[in-house]
């Protein structure tokens, strides 16, 4: 009787598997946002900072107010975005507005869907300098206290250009790492690491992947896009310095995840 009640345990066991995953994958998972420290380097940490991308935005303001919150709750220096903010214009002035929210600097790019949805980079721009921090179109700043150099990088060139950091000058200029601060890279596709020029960062990081958003034990993502390679998610070292690519923080095209976790992954550097 013993072994027989075991072996019906595990033949429902095995049978409820795939129902249970489906469960978590469309139910559970897309909106669990996970918050991920990573530690790089043996000095002292000095500054946090937070990385988050892909949103994604789709309306639902409960969930992009939670990220929000956790980010504050966080206390970070300063914030930086990946891209993807919104897939349609209808909710840019939604995903504006939330990120208005964020009390720390942020610094970001676009990804392709902010392409693609024909977004008005003018507003986004507005939104992020009023954080103090800046929306970089092939474009470096300097944070307030002078310690980081923050380079980012459009979807549109494969081996981009930068104006200059410091001078405000509209000039494009090989991008070149600033020797008196730390340096922080922001691109959208993981993949074009292998085209920063033979420059090295402190930090270079990346989103579109989405982590692949089905993520196989043995096997790892199902599915990810172009401009991803070998890099679907987590911390790679590269030539250019340390890269690494977050599992965003929404979905497309289907609102499911399973063993990826949206992320907030926070460096003391």
């Amino acid at each position: 009787m013993h072994r027989f009640s075991r072996r019906r345990f595990l033949i429902a066991a095995l049978l409820s598997a795939p129902v249970l995953a489906a469960a978590d994958a469309r139910g559970l998972e897309p909106k669990w946002v996970k918050t991920r420290q990573v530690r790089l380097g043996n000095r002292k940490p000095t500054h946090r900072v937070i990385h988050f991308t892909d949103v994604h935005h789709k309306g639902d303001r409960a969930y992009l107010q939670a990220v929000v919150r956790k980010i504050n709750a966080l206390f970070p220096d300063f914030v930086c975005f990946t891209g993807d903010l919104i897939e349609e214009t209808t909710h840019l002035a939604e995903a504006l507005e939330l990120f208005a929210g964020i009390k720390s600097p942020v610094y970001g790019v676009p990804g392709n869907h902010d392409y693609w949805s024909k977004a008005p980079f003018d507003g986004i721009a507005k939104c992020f300098a009023g954080t103090g921090g800046a929306w970089l179109l092939d474009q470096q700043a300097v944070t307030g206290d002078g310690k980081f150099c923050i380079s980012g990088a459009t979807c549109l060139k494969w081996q981009p250009t930068f104006a200059g950091a410091t001078t405000g000058s509209s000039r494009q200029t090989p991008i070149h790492a600033n020797l008196t601060t730390r340096n922080i890279f922001l691109m959208h596709y993981p993949s074009w690491v292998k085209n920063l020029g033979g420059q090295e960062f402190d930090l270079v990081l990346a989103g579109h992947s989405h982590g692949g958003q089905v993520w196989l034990p043995l096997y790892g993502p199902v599915y990810v896009p172009f401009g991803v390679d070998e890099y679907a998610r987590g911390l790679f070292h590269t030539e250019a310095g340390p890269l690494y690519v977050n599992p965003g923080i929404g979905w497309f095209p289907v609102p499911i995840r399973f063993n990826c976790r949206p992320e907030i992954t926070v460096f003391d550097l």
